[in-house]
């Protein structure tokens, strides 16, 4: 198994990267580490994951710039079912444009018809209970806005969100998917926080019969976190 982890020198708040490193120990995966300043192995040969993380806003642009040559490529990928997975901002960067504080629109890669929010003095901070399939998806958010759509038909989005914003508190979707490719603006080590989850990129990927590192301790900290996150009393945002 390859992992291709894309712009890890901006690409790496909130520990992202912890899922990468928890799918490769858990699989034996080559990792490769993508720069700025390199061609994507995606574009030119077979990768069975491809994964950005979270990075601050001038990181978006630099990502932006960088991806930008290969997004048909990253188009294809989807189309063909090749698994990709971004989270935290990195969504926005497959959005239409990011609309600062002071009105200037930044435009972005314009994949999908959505537009960003930045506020710098109303950061959202929250807990987020959602449903992928037949599987409970609990993680985290920080982020200093949402997504809206503008103009043309949203993709399907990633999870159903039980409590908690989607890709705007008047969302119900989270994060979007189009084929394999999945976005979402959870953040942190949502894979280690979730190991359905992580199982199911791993058999997307072709692993048939995945095992996870630690994954009885992780099993049990993650049934804790779901009790947690669907107690009616629990707090979300903070």
């Amino acid at each position: 198994m390859k992992i291709e982890l894309l712009y890890p020198e901006v690409c790496n708040l909130y520990g992202d990267l912890m899922n990468v490193e928890y799918l490769a120990r858990s699989a034996d995966a080559e990792v490769v580490r993508t720069g700025l300043k390199e061609t994507p192995r995606f574009a030119s040969e077979p990768v069975d994951l491809v994964y950005m993380g979270s990075t601050t806003e001038r990181g978006q642009e630099l990502a932006r710039d960088a991806l930008a040559p290969y997004l048909e490529a990253l188009k294809k990928r989807a189309d063909g079912g090749g698994v990709t997975l971004f989270t935290g901002n990195a969504l926005e960067i497959l959005g239409h444009h990011i609309t600062d504080d002071d009105g200037t629109d930044i435009p972005m890669l314009g994949w999908f018809p959505l537009r960003a929010e930045r506020h710098w003095l109303g950061r959202y901070n929250a807990m987020y209970l959602g449903k992928l399939e037949d599987m409970t998806v609990v993680a985290f958010k920080s982020q200093f806005g949402h997504s809206y759509p503008v103009g043309g038909e949203l993709p399907a989005p990633l999870f159903e969100t039980t409590r908690g914003a989607g890709l705007n508190p008047d969302l119900p979707g989270e994060g979007v998917r189009v084929g394999n490719l999945m976005a979402t603006y959870l953040i942190g080590p949502l894979l280690v926080l979730n190991p359905p989850f992580a199982k199911y990129v791993l058999r997307l990927c072709g692993v048939r019969d995945p095992k996870l590192i630690f994954e009885r301790e992780a099993v049990e900290a993650y049934e804790a976190r779901v009790r947690d996150f669907t107690d009616p009393k629990r707090n979300f945002v903070y």
